[in-house]
């Protein structure tokens, strides 16, 4: 075991907001996000349909800004479910994007789209044994780290979350204990397939966890704060992140668990695998 996440969260509870009004998710970038979102605002024949405070949606972000990909950026409200958006994607799910005039969407695929395009640098390492691992363990994330995260946000019970809290620490700890050892990323120097993979949940660790459910912050010193530290600071990851308050006031609908908040809300829920 790591000592990098080994102790359990507080898991406590964030107040009830009483009579404060209810926060919703938010519509518009801000920060350096909604600085990226208007230098890719003009029309390109690589198209992004995302929502700025969705994760599976940031995972494909990073990508396109990691390789440099010319793409312009279209924010759309999921919840309304656009044409615009049903036309690539009849469920109305984000990411979707759009090449021309073929259009896919699931994040997962999407990522590997773009790798097999062949532009820019590689998420993968040219080792074939070394790609799968590096598959083995993205898929790790999606199976454990995701679905962990999402059971430990919509708790309500003091006690649910203590546990979930463990389980979510458990799987980020064999994650950390796959990765390589100087890091700073999974691989080593470079981002890779699994950071993309993971980035956007280790990013709500502090933005949404710690506000909502007690998560410790990381020790800088330790491997998952070295590492939540590159993602921090690298410049793909850096240009499609908003300033905190869009997170917190997005994830409130998780945190109170509130009727209709998402697919993957409902998913959670019934103890399903995530759409």
């Amino acid at each position: 075991m790591s000592d990098d996440s080994s102790s359990n969260p507080a898991a406590a509870p964030r107040a009830n907001a009483g009579e404060e009004k209810q926060k919703s998710y938010h519509k518009k970038a801000t920060g350096q996000a909604l600085q990226t979102v208007k230098k890719h605002s003009k029309d390109t024949e690589i198209k992004l349909f995302g929502s700025c405070f969705c994760p599976f949606v940031q995972r494909v972000w990073i990508a396109l800004e990691f390789k440099g990909i010319d793409y312009q950026y279209i924010e759309v409200d999921p919840y309304a479910k656009p044409k615009i958006l049903t036309d690539i994607n009849p469920r109305g799910l984000v990411p979707a994007l759009k090449h021309g005039d073929w259009g896919c969407y699931e994040s997962t695929v999407l990522l590997e789209y773009l790798e097999d395009l062949g532009i820019g640098p590689s998420l993968f390492p040219k080792d074939p044994r070394e790609r799968a691992f590096t598959r083995l363990w993205a898929d790790h994330v999606n199976r454990n780290i995701v679905p962990g995260f999402y059971r430990l946000l919509q708790a309500q019970e003091q006690s649910k979350q203590i546990e979930f809290a463990g389980e979510l620490t458990t799987e980020i700890t064999k994650l950390i204990d796959a990765s390589h050892p100087q890091g700073p990323f999974f691989c080593g120097p470079t981002l890779s397939y699994v950071d993309v993979s993971v980035a956007p949940w280790f990013l709500r660790l502090s933005r949404v966890l710690h506000p909502y459910r007690g998560w410790p912050l990381a020790d800088k010193n330790s491997r998952l704060g070295k590492w939540l530290d590159a993602l921090e600071s690298n410049e793909a990851t850096k240009n499609t992140i908003s300033d905190d308050v869009l997170y917190l006031d997005s994830y409130e609908r998780y945190a109170e668990n509130r009727p209709d908040t998402s697919q993957v809300a409902k998913a959670v829920n019934a103890g399903r695998s995530l759409p």
